[in-house]
């Protein structure tokens, strides 16, 4: 694999870290500032927003300025979120809080491209394999982060999630430091409305982007709300923050560590078996989840919730970038990108209130329709999306 797909890993890796800490200490901080219970997931909410909000415009402005430039902006935004969540904690200030991290969403969302530009970066044969190797970078990610949430609540004496966002701006600043040896020549854009560019409906109706696009938002939504009430769940059961933290890293685990095989798992079965047994997973993890509330079974049901999502999304990541010509690049990764962060972003504004009013356990007996729905989008979709996949 070369350099430049390694970088990018790197950079996954930060964002990922970046993210964990955000997921272990976020909600546990609106615990704390929020007025009232329902708005206590409204930070991870406005994260997702600020993603969704970045989504298009991320994919369209790295088309015209290049990647690289694309990840300084969005790493630069971070770094400005980070420095207003750190303000907002010493001020006890939570819709400043809440500004701060709308701005991290921002800068994620010019980084879930990262998958993307390690596709562009390397051949054709070995796209299963970039993109694998990116998400892999997670592992990293998985055992800095929670411990970054861990050890930073004693770098600061006034506030205990202080130091997470210090250490937060650091690895943004880091990614920069990264992305100022990636070599990726830009391209200038190419025309989109040349006569045989498709326009964004036509590649939006295509059963293989419909079957991406479906998979990929259920997959990241579901995993989303699950992974964001489970710290909270966890705490109204008597569970400490270090557990809670160490629950978290097997689930990072689980999300990443599986990447170093699952390209040689999509040679073998394909990538809509991978997809079906994903959602099979998920499902193993819901049913955990209504199962108990012991350690044990929050530590298994979010270890299979992450990898349910690694082989689900990583599949619909590698289906997905077969829909479009390199004419139709950005306004097909930006649609992409749209529907799935979007989907995001609404269980991130419902988690809170499904947990704060329905529950735990009502609250993931809800997400066995929506995995269903994925699972029957796969199956009356089969025959021309193997079809598009034969002939490339």
């Amino acid at each position: 694999m070369n350099r430049d797909v390694i970088l990018l890993s790197l950079c996954q890796a930060l964002l990922t870290t970046g993210n964990v800490l955000l997921i272990s200490v976020n909600a546990l901080i609106g615990q704390q500032l929020a007025p009232a219970p329902e708005l206590i997931t409204l930070p991870v909410a406005l994260q997702f927003v600020g993603l969704m909000v970045a989504t298009i415009p991320a994919s369209l402005v790295m088309d015209r300025i290049g990647r690289k430039n694309g990840f300084y902006l969005g790493n630069s935004i971070g770094i400005i979120g980070a420095l207003c969540c750190i303000y907002a904690l010493n001020q006890g200030l939570f819709f400043i809080f809440t500004l701060g991290t709308f701005l991290l969403g921002i800068g994620i969302g010019f980084g879930t491209l990262y998958r993307f530009a390690a596709v562009e970066a390397c051949p054709d044969e070995q796209k299963s394999k970039a993109i694998s190797l990116v998400m892999a970078g997670g592992v990293l990610a998985a055992v800095i982060g929670p411990n970054l949430a861990i050890s930073s609540r004693d770098w600061l004496d006034d506030s205990v999630f202080t130091g997470a966002f210090i250490g937060l701006a650091g690895l943004y600043v880091f990614a920069l430091i990264l992305l100022s040896f990636i070599r990726i020549e830009h391209q200038p854009p190419q025309s989109a409305s040349s006569p045989d560019a498709r326009s964004i409906v036509e590649i939006l109706l295509q059963p293989v982007f419909i079957v991406a696009a479906t998979v990929g938002m259920v997959s990241y939504a579901v995993m989303n709300l699950i992974m964001t009430v489970t710290p909270v769940a966890m705490a109204r059961c008597g569970f400490d923050f270090n557990t809670a933290a160490w629950v978290i890293e097997w689930h990072v685990l689980g999300m990443f560590l599986p990447s170093f095989i699952t390209p040689k798992l999509i040679a073998r079965f394909g990538l809509l078996k991978m997809m079906v047994t994903g959602a099979v997973i998920m499902l193993l993890c819901i049913l955990l989840n209504l199962h108990g509330q012991t350690q044990w079974h929050f530590w298994t049901a979010l270890a299979l919730l992450g990898l349910g999502w690694n082989f689900m999304f990583i599949s619909a990541t590698q289906l997905v970038t077969s829909a479009y010509l390199p004419k139709e690049k950005a306004k097909s990764q930006a649609a992409n990108e749209f529907l799935v962060f979007g989907m995001v972003t609404v269980s991130a504004f419902s988690s809170g209130w499904l947990e704060a009013t329905l529950g735990w356990q009502v609250l993931n007996s809800l997400m066995i329709p929506v995995l269903a729905w994925s699972v029957l989008v796969i199956f009356f979709y089969r025959a021309p999306v193997r079809q598009h996949l034969s002939t490339l």
